[in-house]
């Protein structure tokens, strides 16, 4: 993948966002082993330097594809340059609609003039070999199921709340919620690149500050995270496991590093192999928890112990801080305050509804 990494050195903020966003909306490409041409990379520096918009962007990789270098171009390279130049204006906006129509939008602006099936469900029932299953195949919906299927998960997410979860509990609710509409699989072509971009601009809407590095680093991890979300099989042992997609999102939203490995999915050539490797990776993880959580417990002051609260509990009040702590809420207040002016923690969305970020 271009590395375009030099740019996050400047302090551009706006030049930040453009580079995160074009650096997820390439790497993604990588899940169907797509490789944009290098007319598109260097255009997209242009754009990235401000010389151009994006929109500029698309219309001269357009006008390349009809030039005599371009009509050489395969077609999964015509495919990928615009992909990606679909997903970086898609990122680059603050729309956003939680429900399946809006799924179908956002397929249809990615794949429109690609696929004719675009923003369309299919009609036919899929299967998809997976290196990680050994050939096994992950069972997607029905095709007359998908409407409804999804219309139940997007009615579930729309009625769960945040409040008061900690932060392992989100992302271990995001995890599903995610891995269940991946597992629709309701297109012909082009589901992951319309979940992953759906997942970014949900994350945003949420409040989290979603800078993308995962998902152009570690665009088949994800996809293979999904497989092994949605894969069982009862007779070998076999239980569907959101753990290797959570890592994927304690890395994106919590700042760990988490090795993603696809190695690490792969189901053994014995089924009982691949289920005492999952368990040592597991053992590997709760050890390490448990590490941190030694080292919190040594924490003494106020400062300190409202910080990891807020870790824990990012949507907290005042009046609950208070309680836990055991000072007036005006006393949380005033540490509040210190905190934001030392630039340790930061208060995102409205005053209500809103939530607090830890500034590392």
């Amino acid at each position: 993948m271009e590395d375009y990494s030099e740019y996050l050195i400047q302090g551009d903020p706006d030049k930040h966002d453009r580079v995160r966003n074009w650096m997820a909306a390439i790497g993604l490409q990588d899940v169907d082993g797509l490789t944009p041409s290098n007319y598109m990379l260097e255009t997209v520096r242009r754009n990235i330097n401000g010389e151009i918009t994006i929109d500029e962007v698309g219309r001269l990789v357009d006008e390349y594809y009809t030039t005599q270098e371009g009509l050489k171009q395969e077609a999964r390279t015509l495919e990928a340059d615009k992909v990606a130049i679909r997903i970086a204006q898609l990122l680059s906006h603050q729309t956003f609609g939680l429900g399946p129509n809006y799924l179908a939008l956002i397929h249809r602006s990615l794949f429109e003039g690609i696929y004719k099936f675009a923003g369309t469900y299919r009609d036919y029932n899929i299967s998809k070999k997976e290196l990680v299953l050994k050939g096994e195949s992950v069972r997607y919906e029905h095709a007359p199921l998908i409407s409804p299927t999804l219309k139940y998960e997007f009615e579930q997410e729309d009625k769960f709340s945040y409040k008061n979860l900690t932060m392992d509990e989100m992302v271990k609710h995001i995890s599903r919620f995610i891995a269940n509409v991946w597992q629709v699989h309701p297109f012909g072509e082009g589901n992951t690149r319309t979940t992953a971009v759906f997942t970014i601009q949900y994350l945003r809407h949420l409040g989290f500050k979603v800078t993308n590095e995962a998902f152009a680093e570690n665009p088949k991890y994800f996809r293979n995270a999904l497989v092994r979300a949605n894969y069982s099989n009862i007779q070998y042992g076999i239980k569907e496991t959101t753990e290797y997609l959570e890592r994927f999102f304690r890395n994106l939203l919590m700042g760990e590093n988490n090795e993603l490995k696809n190695r690490y999915m792969i189901i053994g050539t014995s089924w009982n192999e691949d289920k005492s490797t999952q368990e040592n990776v597991v053992s590997t993880q709760e050890n390490a928890v448990s590490t941190q959580e030694s080292s919190a417990s040594t924490r003494k002051t106020t400062a300190e112990r409202i910080i990891e609260e807020i870790r824990k509990h990012p949507f907290t009040t005042r009046e609950q801080l208070a309680e836990v702590i055991g000072i007036t809420p005006d006393g949380i207040k005033k540490q509040l305050d210190k905190l934001k002016k030392t630039g340790k923690i930061r208060h995102v969305g409205a005053t209500k509804n809103g939530h607090w970020e830890i500034i590392e």
